[in-house]
């Protein structure tokens, strides 16, 4: 091994302890008693098991976990057939002012979402959708600026003449759309897929503001109200609150372990590609 690499495996070592601690503090805290939490202590010295056994106890966990998976999915399939097929046109259609329109499009991302919390509110509100799980997906049918840039750049990269080859034999521009394009496409719609799935798993903003009735609860809202019901009682119990933590935190880890093989290949071509 080259003397030179060496400072460059301790940056990089000492950057993967940064970012693994503050997972490995949350587990351990989630095993130990409730007057050893905040010990800072990463091998517990009593591992108390009954803690994820009283989190089913305490709140409806399970229920939470699937209305989390029902909105995620539902949002990352929205947002990834949406953005893909604006990013479509914008990537093979040649029309006027194409260039300032998807600079329009990308000038969206400079807006704050505390600019239209309210306006959207009120579009719900009068539509009939607070207090459902609706707001937290449906506003992805309208795709999302970044994921529209990301895919068009990917799009652009495809050889025109395969498009230009299906016109000929009669293909329609949706089906363009869906034969050649979403195909080719796969790695990019993965990172879409898994980047809004995560964003939408941990999104606490939209439940707190549409959600009253418990039963729509997704994870990161019934968290909250795990540790709002502690507060009225008197007595914190962090140790459970972090137990369910991290019940919340393990599906996405394992979501990014079976796709990171395609995130990077994604990301790296899409880069390379625009």
């Amino acid at each position: 091994m080259s003397w030179r690499r060496i400072p460059y495996l301790v940056v990089l070592t000492a950057a993967t302890v940064a970012f693994i601690y503050p997972l490995i503090w949350l587990i351990s805290a989630s095993l130990k008693p409730k007057s050893q939490v905040f010990d800072n202590k990463l091998w517990p010295e009593v591992f108390q098991w009954s803690n994820y056994e009283k989190v089913w106890q305490v709140a409806p966990v399970l229920r939470w976990l699937f209305n989390s998976v029902l909105v995620g999915v539902m949002a990352a399939t929205t947002v990834c057939l949406s953005s893909a097929l604006v990013a479509f046109g914008f990537a093979y259609f040649r029309f006027r002012f194409r260039g300032a329109i998807f600079g329009l499009v990308l000038a969206t991302m400079m807006l704050p979402g505390a600019v239209t919390m309210i306006p959207v509110y009120l579009i719900w509100n009068k539509l009939g959708f607070v207090d459902t799980q609706v707001p937290l997906w449906a506003g992805n049918l309208f795709g999302s600026a970044f994921y529209i840039f990301l895919l068009r750049q990917f799009f652009l990269g495809i050889p025109r003449e395969l498009f230009e080859a299906a016109r000929v034999d009669g293909c329609s521009y949706l089906g363009m759309f869906r034969r050649i394009a979403l195909p080719l496409a796969k790695p990019a719609l993965i990172i879409v897929f898994v980047f809004e799935l995560q964003a939408s798993w941990s999104d606490l903003m939209k439940p707190l503001i549409y959600l009253q009735t418990e039963d729509y609860f997704t994870m990161p809202r019934g968290l909250k109200q795990i540790i709002d019901a502690f507060a009225l009682s008197g007595e914190y119990h962090w140790e459970i609150a972090l137990a369910a933590t991290v019940i919340a935190t393990v599906p996405m880890i394992l979501v990014f372990a079976f796709a990171q093989r395609y995130i990077l290949d994604g990301i790296a071509t899409s880069a390379y590609k625009g």
